[in-house]
């Protein structure tokens, strides 16, 4: 767990929820940098599950296998140069998470129960001491419901597809319609999952990033945060 050495005086907790691709990850290490935060992505916690899943040859319907697995694994989160690094059992696999066979299984992961219940343990303990920016799925509404500033992150799933796309560069010779796809069924696992969907937390603030950057997406959490802490002096 990392605290802060001012205990967490004078900083809050920002939770950041969305579909996939829309941009949470990179807007929420920009807003802990500007505000000198902790980031933690969720995300990257339930690809690293998925991925020692499958490099154990653990299938993602193997429900009882994915919670006895998820138990017995080290996953630690740490700032690095060129953002945050992912210790799988001590293993960089920063790179790794990101492989298309992790993307594609791993919405089935992150909808076992113990495998939330595991990772969703951590992440709160990193969050008691306030200061913590995290993204994900349900951070709003289940993981960090107590926090001072919601934000619900989305944007079209043409746009969210067109990014990918873009970010492949080729690679993996993926179409941008098989993306918009596989994006869209993507989301309809994560409304429809029975532990902890995605949804908007009804005290969330919604913004749309469709036309935005993503500085102008950043500097927009990072006002508003600045206002929850002032109202909450």
């Amino acid at each position: 767990m990392v605290l802060h050495p001012d205990g967490g005086r004078d900083r809050i907790n920002i939770a950041i929820d969305g579909p996939a691709g829309a941009g949470k990850s990179t807007v929420a290490r920009k807003v802990a940098e500007t505000l000198n935060y902790i980031y933690i992505d969720t995300g990257a916690m339930y690809r690293a599950v998925t991925l020692s899943a499958l490099n154990n040859g653990i299938k993602a319907d193997d429900k009882e296998a994915l919670s006895y697995h998820a138990e017995n694994i080290d996953i630690t989160l740490k700032p690095g140069v060129a953002g945050q690094v992912v210790l799988l059992n001590g293993e960089d696999v920063t790179t790794a998470i990101r492989s298309r066979e992790v993307t594609l299984h791993v919405s089935q992961v992150s909808a076992v129960e113990r495998v939330r219940l595991r990772l969703v343990a951590m992440q709160r303990q990193l969050a008691q001491s306030k200061g913590v920016v995290m993204d994900g799925r349900d951070i709003g509404s289940h993981v960090l419901p107590g926090a001072e500033l919601k934000v619900f992150l989305t944007a079209s799933v043409e746009e969210r597809a067109l990014r990918r796309f873009k970010e492949l560069n080729g690679r993996d010779g993926i179409s941008l319609e098989q993306l918009e796809r596989e994006i869209a069924e993507r989301d309809r696992k994560d409304q429809e999952r029975e532990i902890s969907p995605l949804v908007c937390a009804t005290d969330a603030i919604v913004l749309d990033s469709t036309s935005m950057t993503i500085d102008e997406v950043a500097d927009n959490i990072v006002n508003l945060s600045r206002t929850k802490l002032a109202e909450a002096k």
